[in-house]
């Protein structure tokens, strides 16, 4: 019988990304270092939908603090992330049916696609440039304040994680775990791509490519997106070298 490695190899060279693989495992338990003020306030993409400050207090109130949690999260500070990627209800461009969630790993966004054409979109941080990973699959799973454990391989490669082995339990849930307050879990074909959609204190890094190959979401929206799916639900993840027609510019839908 093939051990788990063998089998999630075969997937992802099946998807034409075999050197995914190893960016893919588990998710980076690295930090990123918070940018200064002023460098986290990204350029708009063009044609991005610009909110006016009249809009702030509604974001503000979405991205609040959330003191009812089981690690009580802090408010996000709006005013700092790209208008492009706070969460926001769209005229659906991906033209998959509605319930499919669709990754636009060009553009750093998530789609949730609705009924009456309609879609929620929200801002991502990707995999840096080697380690993306595009296909079909579904979240087979979810799980609120998860734990992090990174596969041995990975602790092979990075002994210092080795406090957080498989064998040891791995890392206790909290607002440090790089899985964050909750995590969506994307098999293939019966089998786990390692990839995760999961949440993570790092708001600044949203709409850029610095993890280790998984999607990040800021806290707040991946709660939103955990209440809003249900086990089974279809997920493409499209690659940044494949084009796909139907996207139109991710930024000109109609709010």
């Amino acid at each position: 019988m093939r051990n788990r490695s063998s089998l999630c190899r075969r997937s992802f060279v099946l998807l034409g990304g075999a050197a995914a693989l190893v960016g893919l495992a588990g998710c980076t338990a690295a930090r990123t270092v918070r940018p200064a003020m002023s460098e986290a306030r990204f350029p708009a993409p063009q044609g991005a939908v610009v909110r006016s400050h009249a809009d702030l207090s509604y974001y503000t109130s979405i991205y609040a603090e959330r003191p009812d949690e089981k690690f009580p999260l802090p408010a996000i500070p709006v005013e700092s992330v790209d208008p492009a990627y706070l969460r926001q209800l769209v005229d659906d461009p991906t033209g998959e049916p509605p319930g499919t969630l669709v990754v636009d790993t060009a553009n750093h966004l998530l789609y949730l696609t609705m009924e009456n054409g309609k879609a929620m979109r929200y801002g991502v941080g990707l995999g840096r440039a080697g380690f993306e990973w595009s296909g079909r699959g579904v979240i087979q799973y979810k799980r609120a304040w998860p734990r992090w454990m990174p596969p041995d391989e990975m602790v092979a490669r990075q002994p210092e994680l080795e406090e957080f082995s498989i064998a040891k339990g791995g890392m206790e849930p909290g607002l440090d775990n790089p899985l964050g307050a909750r995590a969506l879990y994307i098999f293939q074909n019966g089998q786990d791509t390692l990839y995760r959609i999961h949440g993570s204190p790092e708001w600044w890094t949203i709409g850029r490519s610095v993890s280790s190959g998984c999607v990040r979401m800021i806290n707040q929206d991946v709660i939103d997106l955990y209440e809003r799916v249900p086990n089974g639900t279809p997920i493409l993840v499209v690659g940044p070298s494949r084009s796909v027609e139907s996207f139109a510019d991710p930024y000109s839908a109609a709010l």
